[in-house]
């Protein structure tokens, strides 16, 4: 249970003693009397709000993440093609390529429409539009974003200014709508890039018994960004948001994560196995992004100011509903998430089972007996993760009643954020 905040009696017995502690003060050095003055007027902002230097170190990391990851998967491909293995050289670019594209339309869609409103329209760089189009065209649009994010923030974080305590929150808040765009990217990208490239990674390595150098390096990155968009979004998010209340570091981030992963781990490796028994398997998997799909679009979601983008953010929802779950609209999707999640334990023991009766040969093997083992230990951590995290260690909102992820965001923000970050599928 979240503490109580105090009330206006503890504010109203804090000024009553006001007197007392000035005087208190005259006896204390003058960095200490400065604490004091911070104490009894308030004016200190809550350092949960602020867009701290760790903050921006962090930025720098997740570019470095992306960079990486994107990298490893186009040597890889090159060393396909020096291989004469054309079919797995054409799938690994086209993920990559899958990626840039859907984030490439998506930055410069927010981008003019954010040129377009007067009050966005001074967050966004200076840079016509057909300017924006041409560094979009040639991939750079998350670049130009990371750019803007990292400048704006130093300026904020690295250098001093006399703003007044409304002002600096008014920017910090800026800085973290900045990042929530970005970090919506970004999850965009791994869930369309970097989880298809584990999967079709595991898929050859298993078929082949055998891993190399640079396979391993692609793998290791794609988990990598997978696992930073995850947490990276829900941080940025709910800080954009000032009536939601941010997930602490430590524990409650842990648990989250570890949720997030095990569960997305004993998927794509049960995927894995049923497209080694079967490459029809492919079409269980589009079945079920058809599904998330379809179920995005009957929640007539409105994500986007045209109706064409709107469709391929629909899209782009069932790919990530294929793979782990999201609140799509922000309405109660208790019973939803319950079902997704049966659905899913029945395809990791559809998958264990289908093994053992068509090819028993293969559960003999010591690589294959290892991914079973991660398939049955990451179905069962990843659903405890899910029950212990919403149990004990979800945030609790700030106002009286105000929705979680689960029962939906509610409407109090309104007045106090731009439509697209009210609109963003709750994690």
């Amino acid at each position: 249970m979240a503490p109580e905040l105090p009330d206006s009696t503890t504010k109203l017995s804090t000024t009553a003693f006001l007197p007392d502690l000035q005087k208190a003060a005259t006896f204390l050095p003058s960095s200490q009397d400065n604490l004091l003055n911070k104490m009894t007027d308030g004016s200190e902002t809550a350092p949960e709000n602020q867009y701290t230097k760790l903050r921006w170190l962090l930025t720098i990391a997740g570019l470095i993440f992306y960079v990486v990851d994107i990298w490893t998967d186009v040597l890889l491909a090159l060393k396909y093609f020096q291989e004469k293995h054309f079919v797995w050289t054409g799938l690994t670019l086209m993920f990559v390529l899958a990626g840039l594209l859907v984030t490439q339309i998506f930055s410069y869609a927010w981008y003019s429409g954010d040129m377009n409103d007067p009050e966005e329209k001074k967050n966004v760089p200076s840079m016509s539009k057909g300017g924006f189009a041409a560094l979009h065209v040639f991939g750079m649009g998350i670049f130009t974003r990371y750019y803007h994010l990292l400048k704006q923030g130093f300026k904020v974080v690295w250098t001093s200014n006399s703003s007044s305590d409304e002002e600096k929150k008014a920017v910090h808040h800026k800085l973290f709508c900045l990042a929530a765009d970005l970090s919506m990217l970004k999850l965009f990208e791994s869930f369309i890039e970097s989880v298809p490239q584990l999967l079709l990674q595991l898929y050859i390595v298993m078929g082949r018994t055998e891993c190399s150098v640079m396979q391993c390096l692609s793998m290791v990155f794609s988990f990598f960004n997978v696992a930073w968009a995850l947490v990276d979004y829900r941080r940025c998010l709910r800080r954009s948001l000032p009536q939601t209340t941010e997930m602490p570091s430590g524990l409650p981030t842990a648990v989250y994560l570890f949720y997030k992963l095990c569960t997305i781990t004993s998927h794509i490796l049960s995927c894995t196995l049923l497209l080694i028994l079967s490459t029809y398997s492919t079409i269980a998997l589009t079945i079920l992004w058809l599904l998330g799909t379809i179920w995005a679009h009957s929640l007539k979601t409105n994500f986007c100011s045209s109706r064409s983008l709107e469709f391929l953010y629909r899209a782009v929802i069932g790919v990530i509903l294929t793979f782990t779950f999201f609140n799509v609209k922000g309405q109660n999707t208790r019973a939803e998430m319950i079902i997704y999640y049966l659905i899913h334990s029945y395809i990791n023991i559809s998958a264990l089972i289908l093994l053992a009766l068509f090819k028993p040969e293969l559960m003999m093997t010591t690589f294959l007996l290892t991914v079973i083992g991660l398939i049955v230990g990451c179905s069962v951590l990843g659903l405890v993760f899910l029950v212990l995290y919403y149990l004990f260690l979800h945030p609790k909102e700030t106002e009286p009643r105000v929705s979680d992820e689960v029962d939906g965001p509610g409407n109090n923000t309104r007045n106090e954020t731009n439509k697209r970050i009210r609109n963003f599928i709750q994690p």
